[in-house]
Parts: C-alpha cells; sequence; structure tokens
C-alpha cells in the first residue's frame, strides 16, 4: 500500500475534458504510487495570487496508476487556486501530499452500483480504467453519472469505450437541465432516483453502491436509498466540497 509523502512534482499537461472542466497532469515523483480512487492534497508554491480559500486543495486523482501520471480533474471556478493553475506554465512546481483515502470497489462476488454527480465522476474513472485495462470487471458494475447538460459531462467517450471493451460495465449518463444545452440527447433525463435505477438494474442482485460528487447529492441519494430499503452497510460514499 502507498503511503502519504509530501513531495514536489511538476506540471506536464492540461485537458479540458468538458465544459468548464479542466484535467492538469503532473509527473509521478519517483517511487511514489497510489491506487485508484486515492486522494491527494495539492499546495500551491509562492502563487502570484491568493485569496480566503489558500492554496492548498483535496483533489481525487482522476488518472489511473497505471497510467505513468499524476492528473486531478476540476471545474473551473474564479478562485485565484484554479487561476493560478490554469496560467501555469509547463515545468511548475506544485507540492503534493499523500495519497490518502481508502475508496475502493469491493471483492467480494456482489454487483456494485456507481451514482456519480457532476465531476465526482473522477475517482471512478481512475478506478474503472486500471481495472478494465489491468484485466477486466470480476462483476456486474452499473455506473450512473448525472450531468445538468451533455457538455458538462466529464470522461463521456471514455467511459462509454470502457463500457464497449468489458461486458460487465453498463453506464447510464443522465442530464438533468437540457434546456441550457445546444446538443441532442436521447439518453435519461433527470436527476438520479429509485425509479431510475430499477430501469437499469435488471438481474443486479443485492449491490454495494458507491457515491460520490457534491455533498448535497451525495447525501440526497444516500437518504434515497436508505427510503427505498438498501441496507446501510452496502452504501459508501465520498463527498466533493469546494471544487
Amino acid at each position: 500500500m502507498a503511503t502519504a509523502a509530501l513531495l514536489k512534482t511538476a506540471l506536464v499537461g492540461r485537458e479540458v475534458v468538458a465544459e468548464g472542466t479542466i484535467s492538469f497532469r503532473f509527473a509521478k515523483p519517483a517511487g511514489w504510487s497510489f491506487r485508484a480512487g486515492q486522494s491527494i492534497d495539492m499546495t500551491l508554491i509562492d502563487p502570484p495570487e491568493t485569496d480566503a480559500e489558500g492554496s492548498l486543495r483535496v483533489f481525487t486523482i482522476s488518472s489511473a496508476p497505471r497510467e505513468h501520471v499524476i492528473a486531478i480533474t476540476t471545474r473551473m471556478r474564479d478562485t485565484a487556486f484554479k487561476r493560478v493553475l490554469h496560467r501555469a506554465p509547463m515545468g511548475t512546481e506544485v507540492k503534493i501530499e499523500g495519497p490518502f483515502g481508502n475508496f475502493r470497489l469491493h471483492n467480494a462476488a456482489r454487483p456494485a452500483v456507481l451514482l456519480a454527480g457532476g465531476i465526482g465522476i473522477t475517482p471512478f474513472r481512475s478506478i474503472l480504467v486500471e481495472t478494465i485495462r489491468e484485466g477486466s470487471l470480476l462483476y456486474p458494475v452499473v455506473l450512473f453519472h448525472a450531468n445538468r447538460r451533455p457538455e458538462d459531462a466529464a470522461f463521456a467517450d471514455q467511459l462509454r469505450a470502457l463500457e464497449l471493451a468489458d461486458p460487465n460495465l453498463y453506464f447510464v449518463p443522465t442530464m438533468t437541465a437540457m434546456a441550457g444545452s445546444t446538443r441532442e440527447w436521447d439518453g435519461e433525463r433527470g436527476h438520479i432516483d429509485w425509479a431510475m435505477l430499477r430501469r437499469h438494474m435488471a438481474g443486479v442482485i443485492h449491490p454495494i453502491y458507491y457515491v460520490t460528487g457534491p455533498a448535497g447529492m451525495v447525501q440526497s441519494l444516500r437518504g434515497m436509498l436508505v427510503a427505498s430499503k438498501v441496507d446501510e452497510d452496502d452504501i459508501r460514499t465520498e463527498e466533493f466540497t469546494g471544487y
């Protein structure tokens, strides 16, 4: 298992992965490792500007361990931290500490249902890329990903490709505000609810549920699952705050 360490790393790339959402890639320090689904603390070094939110952020790593970079993916809010990161030239160094966390899929022979809101997709992207490129999923996994519009859906094409690569993965994107979109959409619409889950869970018996995203959404989905008689021991959550 990887152990937490405080290190420096350098920016080596950035990519727009959805409207207003960017992946930043950093070099992986020699000897440093992480497990899919883990997070890091990132601190800017002598940034040209700061604000009340400070120069440290917690990010789930969106890259998979086999991808040989440390990627973090974030919505680009108007904060000093994100302005500095967005404008930083290649080679700019940051401090990272970690990895932290134990958010990973179970080993038992039970299906998994993954519920993600917005940028909450990042740990699932890391976990699925690592697992599927390493071999295959060992049990059925149904991934629901809610966004306002297709324009906002990070990694959608990659997730569809993973679905094609592994028959145990079933991907269900849903859009909650298509009135603001310029794209066509023939998939699910609306917020994730029990009725939507049941439409796509034929044959999925006694799964374990994983929920990630903004704190309010995570709490709402957890409440929905409990109200639908899901055992609380079968619900695992990770909240994204201040992203």
